[in-house]
């Protein structure tokens, strides 16, 4: 250690803090504008990659955007960039900064067509289910992650393992000029022109899930990373970063009951929308078909977690079970009549739970069941009542998943404009800073539309890169 309490001193041009997409694209990016670069992260390598490496898709506007030149056809051809823009809005109560939500989707099908170009990346393209109504990208999380570093390593990126970054150091004229990070070896200064702040958010801490949340939260599973517990957040608010955003929400998932407490991944139960979702204590509660499965899981895990004992029950009949995807670790439960099969789901009170259902199937008349559009099947004389797929639960055998809630990311950030510039208090820009992806807040609100969070963070990951490539030119 030197007479500064440092044990080891670098240099770069820009220093990118994370490495799940946010951190990857602005790292690949700031590399073939050839800049050095250096990417700290928390995890260890084999756990690198933040939320990313536990995700699964993309959402793209499909129309406009030509990946057939490099082998992939969308699935669905005519998703547009201005759909896309109002699916952000309607899903966060139209509380999404416009400006950051119309950049987005307006530059995602560029982001797209370049990842695709220069990381190499591999993308699947067939459903992985039943409903998807909007286009996608699909990708095994962890190869994606190690496809992407490869990438920036092969550009001339330095990947800094285990390393944490706890703050972040400004100079006399108010510009960002290096971050602390805490290593095996002890306290690393990493010198920088421009730093891009890519590191996740604060859901895998329990005590800021208290905080932010309420009781009982810190018991809530943690679909992905470990490392994101907003460490790198309070940092740059010390520096005067604004935090913005709904910090009391989050993109909280339906869930495997048994998922593991901690990255255990996507552990979804897709297909909920075509059967009924009851309490421990046997009550619907929730209006299963309100809008596609994209437009509520992201919703739909929180109200669960909120019920009774933090658990709810899936159930359907032989009619839908095939249009099911479950990935979490549990079978269904499978029974030829209620009773039987809510006894060994183990619901607490089977009798509120049979009747439950029974009202509901008085309450179907279906027309035509068309599972891949809102096809109008409504159940309204129970309550809640059921606006789609509303179909009669009678056809054994019957099948029960018991689900829970679990945090996949929060809502609350630092505020960023389009150019992924990082804001203060005072609405003025912090000179060499910039972030991306879940370290930032504006943008989701309420509720979440899915495969949304990957784009942003590769969107304005690559946005911050080449922000930050001006910025050190002029």
């Amino acid at each position: 250690m030197n007479a500064s309490g440092y044990t080891d001193t670098h240099k770069y041009s820009i220093v990118v803090v994370g490495s799940g997409t946010a951190g990857l694209t602005a790292a690949l990016r700031a590399a073939e504008l050839d800049h050095s670069v250096a990417v700290l992260e928390k995890a260890p390598r084999e756990r690198q990659g933040g939320n990313t490496r536990f995700s699964e898709s993309f959402r793209v506007p499909s129309a406009g955007t030509d990946l057939e030149q490099y082998g992939f056809e969308f699935d669905i051809k005519d998703y547009t960039v201005d759909e896309f823009y109002e699916d952000i809005l309607d899903q966060t109560s139209n509380r999404a900064d416009p400006d950051l939500a119309r950049y987005l989707t307006e530059n995602a099908g560029d982001t797209l067509e370049w990842l695709t170009a220069s990381a190499g990346v591999d993308w699947q393209m067939e459903p992985l289910a039943v409903g998807y109504t909007v286009a996608r990208t699909w990708f095994d999380g962890e190869e994606y992650v190690d496809t992407v570093t490869e990438a920036a390593e092969e550009e001339g990126a330095d990947f800094y393992f285990k390393t944490e970054a706890r703050g972040f150091h400004r100079d006399s004229d108010g510009r960002v000029v290096g971050v602390d990070a805490i290593t095996d070896d002890g306290l690393v200064r990493f010198e920088a022109d421009a730093v891009v702040l890519a590191a996740g958010a604060y859901s895998s801490s329990d005590e800021k899930r208290v905080r932010y949340y309420g009781r009982d939260y810190d018991a809530m599973t943690v679909r992905g990373s470990r490392y994101n517990t907003g460490e790198a957040l309070e940092a740059a608010s010390d520096i005067g970063a604004d935090l913005v955003g709904q910090w009391g929400g989050a993109h909280m998932a339906l869930i495997d009951a048994a998922s593991p407490d901690v990255a255990g991944g996507a552990n979804r139960v897709d297909g909920y929308q075509y059967g009924v979702i009851v309490n421990d204590e046997g009550e619907r509660f929730v209006d299963e078909g309100q809008d596609a499965r994209a437009h509520t899981y992201a919703k739909f895990g929180r109200l669960i977690f909120e019920e009774p004992n933090h658990v709810a029950y899936i159930v359907v009949d032989s009619k839908v079970h095939d249009l099911l995807r479950a990935t979490g670790p549990s079978d269904p439960i499978v029974a030829d009549n209620l009773s039987d099969l809510l006894e060994e789901v183990g619901c607490s009170d089977l009798e509120t739970a049979v009747a439950t259902i029974e009202e509901y199937n008085a309450a179907c008349d279906p027309d035509a069941f068309e599972p891949e559009v809102l096809d109008g099947n409504e159940a309204t004389s129970v309550t809640p009542p059921k606006t789609n797929w509303a179909l009669p639960i009678d056809k054994p055998p019957y099948y029960a998943y018991a689900v829970t809630g679990g945090i996949t990311f929060s809502f609350g950030g630092v505020r960023t404009n389009t150019e992924a510039e990082v804001v203060d208090s005072r609405g003025e820009t912090i000179p060499g800073l910039y972030a991306a992806g879940n370290s930032t807040g504006g943008l989701f609100f309420d509720n979440y539309p899915g495969g949304t969070g990957q784009m942003n963070a590769a969107v304005y990951g690559k946005t911050a890169a080449e922000s930050a490539n001006e910025y050190i030119q002029v």
